[in-house]
């Protein structure tokens, strides 16, 4: 899941942390992202000549295990406040908060009250920095935790970006014991609603790789997450089923002694790490079947993703699809048996509109039904919707819980309070200040109900309407600004000849405001177009009395109109008013 940065200090926004060296340019691809996969004609033609999967129609139904998510969830982080556990800063940031504030009496501000670069720095400010966000982030964890409960979600992925640079060489830190406390709550919270935690470091963290620097790496960030689910100080049960997903990562030019390497290093991390640590196939390089020995040789877990198994499996053995894989639940699921930890599956779906294995690593949205997996286990539903997902297949298959969920009404929530905003002050009020305006509404939404879905549980948006959940943007168009009259264009318009008046001598306007002024006319002349008087329904008017009777087919002449008088359209046809023998 890509983080969001909070960066402080636009000078240093383009010092940045350089990421882990990278073992593969594949490992690079994000399964979320919204971009497009390059596809050559070779590879094309290899994916349309595969053999078609077959899946099983096993229906684990009825469902008693638990569905979770990983790391963000959607509703809650377009709250207001946003609400979420992976803010993170930059590196520069770190530095820059060294210094101290330019009034350290007053807190900061982006603008106000920067840091002081003048100022010697301290490496303590910038610590104490960057662990107000991990504190930030973890805080949100309990709310994050009552909402899922709320709605019937009780299995949630950490973010391994709770604590920002927590495990990095020259920048990290530990977390006790600023953050024993924040950490306790949340497993405290944990333990009374029954859930399950579990983490899943990065794609470089890779025991594995032939790099001593990557693999020393590795063991520093599997310290850090370790360290944070002890400080959970959950229940035995809980904390066994918190367990860390790892991925094999590359391969290396040989998969013998890239497994060689992993059991060296597996040697040396703690005990902790040992009973947390968990195997994952991937969708690049490892299979079940490449990973299922070493797991039981060393007594680690496999987890089962059947998204990477439909893309990277032995074709020797089995066929892609959920069918074959089945034959082999009983030899994954005693990998986890032996340790007495609740055994968990991986699913998730590529793009609908994937072909080859590069587009299909991509994760849909949502996923469409459930795998052929234990109806008791729990499973991690890897999907870019996150909590949708999961509401998604509790509504379709009317899971425990669907029924907590309702639609929202769109682009609006009932759970917030409305922003309150003071009356600006214009020239044109002068002294008067308005009161009234100066209080700021009653606040309907109590802290602990604000982003929780109202009492109508409206949390859910129907696929591809995200934009749900942000406030409807209002576009509003200005007007096309009027030409600038600069001091070079008004001399050059008076120096413009002049043309000819009507009358051929007489001077008129010059040119440029001959045109603004015919311009006008025309558009004058197209609004205000009067009504033809009707011919039937006529009446007699001051106008018409100036008419003879003894000249009935004299020729018309305009009738002079004086002061006062109703002005009659010239268009209008003349009516003749004379009376009629049969109507006296």
């Amino acid at each position: 899941m890509p983080a969001i940065e909070v960066i402080s200090g636009a000078q240093d926004a383009d010092v940045k942390e350089a990421p882990p060296a990278r073992e593969s340019h594949k490992d690079a691809m994000d399964p979320e992202s919204d971009e497009d996969v390059p596809v050559g004609a070779e590879e094309l033609q290899d994916a349309l000549s595969r053999p078609p999967p077959v899946y099983s129609s096993y229906l684990p139904l009825p469902w008693k295990g638990r569905l979770g998510y990983a790391c963000l969830n959607t509703y809650l982080r377009y709250a207001n406040p946003p609400v979420f556990c992976s803010r993170t800063c930059r590196i520069a940031s770190i530095l820059e908060n060294r210094h101290p504030l330019s009034d350290p009496s007053q807190p900061p501000h982006p603008t106000k009250n920067r840091p002081d670069r003048t100022k010697p720095p301290q490496i303590a400010l910038g610590k104490a920095y960057v662990e107000n966000l991990g504190l930030t982030n973890a805080k949100d964890l309990l709310k994050i935790l009552r909402w899922n409960d709320r709605y019937g979600i009780k299995f949630m992925r950490l973010s391994s970006e709770m604590f920002p640079f927590a495990s990095h060489k020259v920048y990290g830190y530990q977390l006790a014991p600023f953050a024993a406390d924040v950490l306790a709550d949340a497993g405290r919270l944990v333990a009374e609603l029954g859930h399950r935690v579990t983490v899943h470091p990065g794609q470089f963290t890779q025991l594995g790789s032939p790099r001593e620097e990557v693999a020393e790496n590795s063991i520093r960030d599997l310290e850090y997450h370790s360290e944070m689910l002890q400080l959970l100080r959950l229940p035995p049960q809980q904390d066994r089923d918190a367990v860390m997903i790892l991925h094999m990562g590359g391969v290396f030019g040989d998969k013998q002694a890239t497994l060689d390497r992993f059991r060296e290093n597996y040697k040396d991390l703690s005990q902790d790490i040992k009973n947390r640590l968990v195997l994952e196939n991937d969708d690049v390089s490892w299979s079940v079947h490449d990973l299922l020995p070493i797991c039981e040789e060393l007594n680690i877990p496999l987890v089962l993703d059947f998204h990477h198994h439909n893309i990277i499996f032995d074709d020797s053995q089995v066929r892609e699809g959920t069918l074959d894989i089945m034959n082999f639940f009983d030899r994954i699921k005693a990998t986890w048996t032996r340790k007495n930890i609740t055994q968990k599956m991986h699913y998730s779906e590529p793009t609908p509109a994937a072909i080859t294995n590069r587009q299909r690593r991509k994760h849909s949205p949502r996923v469409a039904t459930l795998p052929p997996c234990d109806p008791t286990m729990d499973l991690m539903i890897e999907a870019k919707d996150k909590e949708q997902a999961v509401f998604e297949l509790m509504r379709t298959f009317k899971l425990p819980g669907h029924e907590l969920v309702n639609a929202m009404i769109p682009h609006m929530r009932n759970d917030e309070n409305q922003p309150f905003k003071p009356p600006r002050k214009t020239k044109k009020d002068g002294a008067f200040v308005n009161l009234e305006g100066q209080v700021p509404p009653v606040r309907t939404v109590t802290e602990e109900e604000i982003g929780m879905g109202g009492p109508d549980g409206r949390v859910y948006w129907p696929p591809t309407m995200e934009e749900w959940l942000r406030p409807k943007k209002i576009v509003r168009t200005k007007a096309a600004p009027s030409p600038r009259r600069t001091p070079a264009k008004v001399a050059s318009e008076k120096a413009a000849p002049l043309t000819d008046g009507p009358d051929g001598n007489a001077p008129a306007t010059p040119v440029s405001k001959a045109r603004r002024v015919q311009k006008a006319s025309s558009v004058k002349k197209s609004v205000s177009r009067k009504r033809k008087a009707s011919p039937d329904l006529s009446f007699p008017s001051t106008t018409d009395e100036d008419v003879p009777d003894h000249a009935p087919d004299a020729p018309e002449t305009p009738v002079k109109q004086s002061e006062g008088r109703t002005r009659r359209s010239q268009r209008a046809k003349k009516v003749n008013y004379t009376e009629d023998q049969d109507s006296a």
